[in-house]
């Protein structure tokens, strides 16, 4: 219940109550001075709704995005940890293992410590990130020098190769957001049509019992006000501020690493 509420709250918020106020308060206006004409709604639907639904499925499909590569991440980074612990058996397969957990354990920690900081904080984390990467490529080398085949040692650095190339179009989607020119263009008409349309408000309310002269308004601006907050929290998939971000869970996924010898 209380995450339904919080889900809520993000849709809902100051901006949208300023909006509905200033839109009240024009209709109010325009009755008041019998200012009323119907105007079209496609014009709402062009400036708006449009874009906004434009960005939201780019947001969407830029999560998903997210979603794939930080699996493909996961999946190599266990495969690398098995193959440090089983492949050479009975031959410091304890320590091998817990060394690359230990690398491991790092680089998602940077991974999410980078994500979820402004972008402007990403050259203080990204180093962290690439070390963890040259850790995994010495200890590779480490399990050829205890003689693991060369086939096997080519294999575990293809899980290495896949790793950071899942780590780089992560970041590509965590430092290039949708267009924030149509982005600022919806924002604009969601301050200034909701106040544009007070005659056709007041039109509306003509029709209607007085004590409702409101509703039309309210729910004009909870509905592109609602839609922008969306996209906004679509917009970083890394933020943890949206109920729909990527969590990424260093000490969650290192604990289940020995889950599959127990």
């Amino acid at each position: 219940m209380v995450h339904r509420f919080r889900s809520l709250t993000q849709i809902i918020d100051l901006k949208s109550l300023l909006i509905s106020g200033l839109a009240v308060l024009s209709t109010w206006l325009c009755l008041r001075f019998n200012i009323v004409a119907d105007f079209p709604l496609t014009l709402i639907a062009t400036a708006v709704v449009f874009p906004l639904v434009f960005s939201i499925s780019t947001a969407y499909r830029r999560r998903d995005s997210a979603l794939e590569e930080y699996a493909s991440i996961k999946a190599h980074s266990r495969a690398l940890y098995l193959a440090a612990r089983d492949w050479r058996p009975n031959d410091g397969d304890a320590d091998r293992a817990a060394t690359v957990k230990a690398i491991l354990r790092e680089m998602l920690q940077s991974c999410h410590d980078m994500f979820t900081n402004p972008i402007s904080e990403m050259d203080r984390y990204e180093p962290r990130i690439h070390r963890t990467f040259s850790d995994l490529s010495l200890f590779v080398e480490g399990m050829r020098d205890n003689g693991l085949a060369a086939n096997e040692i080519s294999r575990c650095n293809q899980y290495l190769s896949r790793m950071a190339l899942a780590f780089e179009k992560l970041k590509h989607i965590y430092e290039y957001r949708t267009p924030r020119t149509l982005r600022a263009f919806s924002t604009f008409f969601i301050f200034v049509l909701p106040i544009l349309y007070g005659p056709y408000f007041a039109y509306q309310a003509g029709q209607q019992a007085p004590w409702l002269f409101f509703i039309t308004p309210v729910l004009f601006v909870l509905i592109l006000v609602g839609l922008a907050n969306i996209q906004d929290h679509l917009e970083n998939p890394f933020d943890q501020i949206g109920a729909d971000d990527v969590a990424i869970n260093a000490e969650k996924f290192i604990a289940s690493l020995d889950v599959a010898r127990d």
